[in-house]
């Protein structure tokens, strides 16, 4: 029977197994850190019902009215004024670049329109480009101010059903008033199908070369780092163009997805983003030993990225901490740049900031990449 079964043979392939897990660094975070990913993300960062969103206030009087309703916004838990424009122009710019998702107007005469018995109107502009973040908010508009309204006028609230509304609460959804999910889903697809593909294939382009024992045909030839790193970076360039084509292409034609901005700025945005994926794709080659090791790395890359960029869960709603942690992929601002050039028109003065950004991603990876190939080679 011992050659059927053997305890002693079955004790010391399981050591072999547990020495090469504890070898394989790569394979053992992953297998750690992906479930505790998981487990915070899902516990603690996402959430479907944000609050707290960022406001502009366009306001010239400061009577009680205003303050009432003001406060009564805040007090909802939804609203957080923390900007106070100073005309229509400037709330336009706010609500164009993304920094506010609510733009509320109060007309200069409301005090003395609300104590003369007529009906006021405040228009509240919402960023409706996510329908989902968005919803909640305005909900509850209307009922709100008018009760904020009456009790200020020293009014009971249980006697407002039997009264007539204080005033007009008109709310206009920009960018998307019927709010349909495919406006906001499909641009931002754009970018993810990019990192997918872009960061898959360029991680997997040194190790390939090393598994396939080509790396030192590679590096007899009479060509420096960065000429090598060109080498496999303009590839996948040129695989992204065609894949961007082929993906706004289908948003127009098949989910007649608008296109509001300029094409050129749109264009720059991508190239900027593929540029940063195919060398943060090299950076992830030059730190893994083999193919499937890279894909490992990827994949540690991409759970996080999708999750706190504002691609399946509206960025807003997330805490704080998970926010910030988001801001260091590039995923999450050129997602804001798509949407905003192609629902919001937005230009370029528009995304400068979130441009910028991509434009230092693209530095850094490139210098941690080149660095790395260079140690490498040594």
């Amino acid at each position: 029977m011992s050659g059927v079964f053997s305890l002693a043979r079955l004790w010391a392939l399981l050591a072999k197994e547990f020495i090469q897990m504890r070898r394989d660094r790569i394979t053992f975070g992953m297998m750690l850190g992906v479930p505790l990913i998981q487990l915070l993300l899902f516990g603690y960062a996402i959430n479907a019902d944000p609050r707290q969103l960022p406001a502009a206030l366009v306001v010239t009087s400061q009577d009680h009215y205003t303050r009432a309703v003001v406060s009564a916004l805040e007090a909802t838990g939804y609203y957080r004024f923390d900007h106070v424009a100073q005309s229509a122009t400037q709330a336009e710019s706010l609500i164009a670049s993304g920094r506010v998702a609510f733009v509320v107007t109060i007309p200069s005469d409301l005090a003395r329109r609300v104590d003369r018995g007529e009906r006021p109107r405040i228009l509240i502009e919402a960023d409706a480009s996510d329908p989902s973040a968005s919803s909640g908010a305005i909900s509850a508009l209307g009922t709100v101010i008018n009760r904020a309204l009456l009790r200020e006028q020293g009014i009971a609230v249980l006697a407002e059903q039997e009264r007539e509304s204080r005033l007009d609460v008109v709310v206009h959804r920009r960018y998307n008033p019927e709010g349909i999910s495919q406006y906001n889903i499909v641009p931002g697809l754009l970018g993810v199908i990019l990192q997918m593909t872009m960061v898959m294939m360029t991680s997997i382009a040194l190790t390939r070369e090393i598994e396939r024992g080509t790396m030192e045909n590679l590096l007899a030839m009479p060509s420096s780092p960065f000429e090598i790193m060109l080498g496999k970076v303009l590839p996948g360039l040129a695989v992204g163009a065609v894949q961007t084509v082929v993906v706004l292409a289908a948003a127009r034609l098949l989910f007649d997805i608008p296109f509001a901005g300029d094409p050129l700025t749109l264009v720059a945005a991508i190239l900027l983003f593929v540029l940063g994926l195919v060398l943060l794709g090299y950076l992830i080659s030059t730190a893994a030993r083999t193919q499937m090791q890279a894909l490992q790395l990827t994949f540690f890359f991409f759970l996080p990225s999708i999750m706190l960029s504002g691609f399946m869960f509206p960025f807003r709603g997330m805490p704080q901490w998970a926010q910030w942690i988001g801001e260091f992929f590039p995923l999450t601002h050129f997602l804001r740049v798509v949407r905003a050039v192609m629902l919001k028109g937005a230009g370029f003065s528009d995304i400068a900031f979130e441009a910028s950004i991509l434009v230092l991603f693209v530095a850094v990876y490139g210098a941690l990449a080149l660095a790395r190939f260079r140690s490498t080679l040594d």
